[in-house]
């Protein structure tokens, strides 16, 4: 009976410990657009060419790349560099043996990460955009790269050559009546593209990202427009036909 006691608490105290853990975590807002259909092919080319050789986004087809205004041609030219057909699923050709023994595990599905990263923190976009951007170097990781966001984290930076490599430096912070040192991500070597540049890339990834995460999300709140503006003209037609139904009882 104890020993269920003892369990029964534990697993009370499992979902309070993750949020404590969360608390601590502060995301930067993703600048982010899903309209932005330029925004949108920019980051679906981003995907395949620095995400999609270890990922994969086993849930999204080539061609519904339709959606961000891309034909079938642009698709093959640009996209497709495995020989896939355009109607087929986005895998990775990456032997999933393989990529364990190099990573320590094999790297996770990408198709909804942009929704399962979501948390008290903010958005999984918020989560994405923040973590992609938050690479540095750390000589005692497999890979020599950790991560604030995702300490320990077995990925090693795709994008380093664009944003440059970055390292955790301290640095004083003054507070009323205190000084207090800090660690935080200072660029030690740049990369091929400036800050402000690199952080557009992220954002026109982590846009496709949110994209491939519900392609039709779009679609289903224009839907559900739609839906309630005829909900409100029927409601109008059922008010007019109870009042003239009810008119010789009043």
């Amino acid at each position: 009976m104890n020993k269920f006691r003892i369990l029964a608490v534990s697993l009370l105290l499992v979902p309070m410990l993750a949020f404590a853990s969360s608390d601590h975590l502060k995301l930067d807002r993703a600048p982010i657009d899903e309209h932005d259909q330029a925004s949108l092919q920019r980051g679906a080319k981003y995907f395949v060419n620095y995400c999609l050789n270890c990922h994969s986004a086993s849930y999204m087809r080539f061609n519904r790349l339709h959606d961000i205004g891309l034909t079938d041609q642009q698709i093959l030219q640009n996209l497709v560099f495995t020989g896939v057909k355009v109607g087929d699923l986005m895998k990775s050709s990456m032997d999933p043996k393989e990529s364990k023994a190099w990573f320590g595990a094999t790297p996770p599905d990408l198709s909804v990460i942009a929704r399962a990263r979501a948390s008290e923190a903010g958005t999984g976009a918020d989560w994405l955009y923040t973590y992609l951007r938050s690479f540095y170097r750390d000589a005692e990781r497999p890979s020599g790269w950790n991560n604030t966001v995702y300490p320990n984290v077995g990925m090693p930076h795709a994008l380093w050559e664009l944003q440059g490599e970055q390292v955790l430096a301290e640095h004083k912070v003054r507070g009323d009546g205190y000084m207090k040192t800090e660690l935080a991500l200072k660029l030690d070597q740049p990369g091929l593209l400036k800050p402000a540049a690199y952080d557009q890339v992220v954002a026109d990834l982590v846009n496709f990202m949110t994209f491939m995460a519900e392609p039709a999300r779009n679609d289903r709140k224009q839907i559900g427009i739609i839906v309630l503006m005829l909900l409100g003209l029927l409601f109008v037609l059922v008010y007019s036909l109870k009042k003239e139904y009810w008119k010789d009882v009043h």
